[in-house]
Parts: structure tokens; C-alpha cells; sequence
């Protein structure tokens, strides 16, 4: 199911289908650009698919690069930004200057995106961006909330790289890691208007207690950090569209359960919350199943995505799917009908090179051999470490793609069923 998820949201499979046609694009130039975990093979898959001239940059993760021949590809830091993403910004900026009329400026956006284009407003140095997004990732903001502070000090994102294109046509191509699908939560939104404020980011400062460095409260509260908005008309002839979302990855991996013999069932594709509450939620249902039959028939497989967050309070190295794995096995206190898998998409959970982990019947017995405290290891924030012990790591290496979390728990029928 994992796999289906996954190979649902390859670019190969969805670019082809959106790319314009050499007699759309008439006399003018396509440039692409992009960034996200993905870009890399979405830029691929435009140059297998594109018979025409092209030139581009795309600044994609380390690791994720794949090779093109028309497209320069870059790679960068995530999720705390670095140099080379800084260069790759200010790059892109520079290539979509002195456009026409006739252009169109490819955009190829996919979750990670955020991260690799960090180029801070005036006034503002990579440092600065870098101290911010150390404190959203440990604060326990949503996903939507760190992207609109990021948005406000940013000098490419929240329209601002579509609002450069101008005069040109900009076509962006949307691979969804956002509970919700917004386009402007996708790597903060580049090529599209943003109808947040700089005191909308003022207000999530306050409320997660961040300590801001002066230079980026004076952009903040001055309003020099506020980004396009709706109705601007240099995004006029910007369109955007959702190419592959968590949503359709959940029905691919639901086909496959089906296949097996497993009715499926689609929790949801947005849940979001604290990784450890998901998981005593999710055990809560998977129990009632087991046991009660209620509010499925067992054998089933329940399915979620979304993006969780960890409030890291203990020593380990957080990761969202894998402290939702321990804490729905810590809940499920060894069921012997119910095992799970839960991990990234884009093969990282958190800041580890792991998708995530399994769980079975016997994850918690196993630990305690090894004289390992499963709710010791939760309360570390100590996932990572606790499934690499048993060997229950899952380890993909890059996908090349990112829709998010994905998570499964498979209950089986009674014996006597």
C-alpha cells in the first residue's frame, strides 16, 4: 500500500498530461523553474515530454537530484535552509527577468519547497531565516502557520517569484504535501496571491512565544515583508494546477487493500495534530474495530494522511510517523490483530533518512526483551531509535515525490470470523 501511495504521486506518471503544446506556446520561450523534493523529476518528466527548446532551474534536496540535460538542477538543505539554496533563489529570480508577452514560465512546485528558496527580504540575511525556522520546526506550529511567517520575510515566496515573470504567462504544476491542498501552504506559495498579512505572522509569533531576532521583527511589524495579494495584476496570468495530492495517493493504496481482500477506508487525507495524540486516537478506532466490530468489519485497513507535528521535549530526534506509530502501539498494548506501517512520502520522517516504521502484534514485546521502555521512548521523543532497534525502520531513500504522511492499520478478521 506504501508503495502504491507512493508511485501514484511519481511526476513520470502526472507531468505528462499538463504540458502545454508547442502550438500553445506559439513563438514564445518556455523556462521552467520549480523547487520541492520532487522538482527534480518533474523537471525530467517535462524534458521527456517536451519536443521543443526549453531552459530552466529547478533547486531540489540533497539526495534528490536526478539528471537533465536542458534543466539545470541544484541542490539544497531541508528543512533548515543553507547556502547553496540562497544561491539557487536568487538564480531563479534572475532567470525569469526581461520576459515577454509570448514566455511561459513553467513552475514545477512540490512540498520541501519552502525550505530550498530562502531568500530573505532585504534587511534580512540566510542566518536570520535559518534562527526563525529552527524555532517554527521545535514550536509545534501547523504546517499553514509556518509558512505564513516564512512567506512575510521572504523575497520569492507568497507571489513574489510570479509577480517577477510579469509580463510572461506562468503555468504552475502542484505536487501537495499540505493538509488542505492550499496552494499557498505548497512551498509558501510562490506563484500564487497570499491573502495573509504580516500581522497574521506577528499574531503566530505570539502565540508559539518566538523569539525573533530585531532585524526580522522590524520587517514584520513595519509591513515591508507584506507579499502579493489577491487581485494584483501582475499575477493576472498565472494559473495553477494540483497535479498529485495525499488524497489520490490514500485511493491508490485503498485499491490495493481491496485487491488482497481488505475492505478500505479513507480516515482522511488532513489530519493534523500532535503525531502522539493522532495515535491514541487511531489506536481508539482500530480497537473498536478489533473488538467491536464497530464502525467496520474486520478484516479492514484504515488509511490517513495528513501532516502531524512533534513538540520535541525530550533528547530523541523526533519524527512524526514514527511517534504516532509508537504511540498508537503503545495504545494498542499488543493486539494480536492489528499491524500498522506509517511513513513520509518522500522517504523523511522529520530529519532522519527513514520513511518511518512497522508495527505488529509483537513491536511491544520484542522492545521490552531488549530491555527498551516503549512509553520511556515516546516521552523521549526517542521513535527513530526505538524501530531501529527492532529493525523495524522503513527506509526508502529518495521518492522523488512528497504528498505527505501516510498511515495504515491493518486489522484482521477473528479466528472464529
Amino acid at each position: 500500500m506504501f508503495d502504491a501511495a507512493i508511485a501514484s504521486a511519481q511526476p513520470a506518471r502526472c507531468i505528462p498530461a499538463h504540458l502545454p503544446t508547442p502550438e500553445q506556446l506559439g513563438r514564445g520561450r518556455l523556462i521552467v523553474i520549480g523547487a520541492g523534493k520532487a522538482s527534480a523529476a518533474m523537471a525530467r518528466a517535462v524534458e521527456d515530454h517536451w519536443p521543443g527548446p526549453l531552459s530552466g532551474l529547478v533547486v531540489t534536496r540533497y539526495g534528490y537530484a536526478v539528471p537533465c540535460e536542458r534543466i539545470a538542477i541544484v541542490e539544497a538543505a531541508h528543512p533548515v535552509p543553507d547556502e547553496a539554496g540562497l544561491a539557487a533563489a536568487q538564480r531563479l529570480l534572475d532567470l525569469v527577468q526581461g520576459l515577454t508577452e509570448d514566455d511561459l514560465v513553467l513552475c514545477l512546485i512540490s512540498g520541501g519547497g519552502s525550505s530550498l528558496l530562502p531568500l530573505p527580504l532585504p534587511g534580512l540575511t540566510l542566518e536570520h531565516k535559518q534562527a526563525v525556522n529552527r524555532q517554527l520546526l521545535k514550536s509545534g506550529a501547523t504546517i499553514s502557520e509556518m509558512n505564513c511567517v516564512r512567506r512575510h520575510l521572504s523575497a520569492i515566496k507568497g507571489g513574489r517569484l510570479a509577480a517577477a515573470c510579469h509580463p510572461a504567462r506562468v503555468l504552475t504544476l502542484l505536487i501537495s504535501d499540505v493538509p488542505g491542498d492550499d496552494p499557498i501552504d505548497i512551498a509558501s506559495g510562490p506563484t500564487v496571491p497570499d491573502p495573509t498579512s504580516c500581522e497574521d505572522a506577528l499574531a503566530i509569533v505570539r502565540r508559539y512565544g518566538l523569539t525573533l531576532p530585531a532585524e526580522v521583527r522590524a520587517v514584520l511589524e513595519s509591513g515591508r515583508g507584506e507579499s502579493i495579494k489577491p487581485g494584483d495584476p501582475r499575477l493576472a496570468r498565472a494559473e495553477t494546477r494540483m497535479i498529485a495530492a495525499p488524497q489520490l495517493a490514500l485511493e491508490a493504496a485503498a485499491a490495493v487493500a481491496r485487491e488482497a481482500g481488505y475492505a478500505a477506508h479513507i480516515l482522511g487525507d488532513a489530519i493534523e495534530g500532535e503525531a502522539r495524540d493522532v495515535g491514541k486516537v487511531m489506536a481508539g478506532i482500530a480497537l473498536q474495530v478489533a473488538d467491536r466490530g464497530q464502525p467496520f468489519t474486520p478484516p479492514c485497513v484504515l488509511l490517513s494522511g495528513g501532516e502531524t507535528t512533534v513538540t520535541l521535549g525530550g533528547t530523541g530526534r523526533g519524527g512524526r510517523n514514527v511517534e504516532f506509530l509508537l504511540s498508537t502501539a503503545v495504545a494498542l498494548e499488543g493486539h494480536p490483530r492489528i499491524h500498522g506501517i506509517a511513513g513520509d512520502t518522500d522517504g523523511v520522517d522529520g530529519q532522519q533518512e527513514i520513511a518511518g516504521a512497522c508495527l505488529a502484534p509483537d513491536t511491544l514485546a520484542r522492545a521490552w526483551q531488549l530491555g527498551i521502555k516503549p512509553r520511556d521512548s515516546l516521552a523521549d521523543n526517542d521513535g527513530h531509535g526505538f524501530f531501529e532497534a527492532l529493525g523495524d525502520s522503513v527506509i526508502t531513500g529518495p521518492t522523488l515525490t512528497n504528498v505527505n504522511d501516510f498511515r495504515a492499520l491493518l486489522i484482521e478478521a477473528p479466528d472464529n470470523h
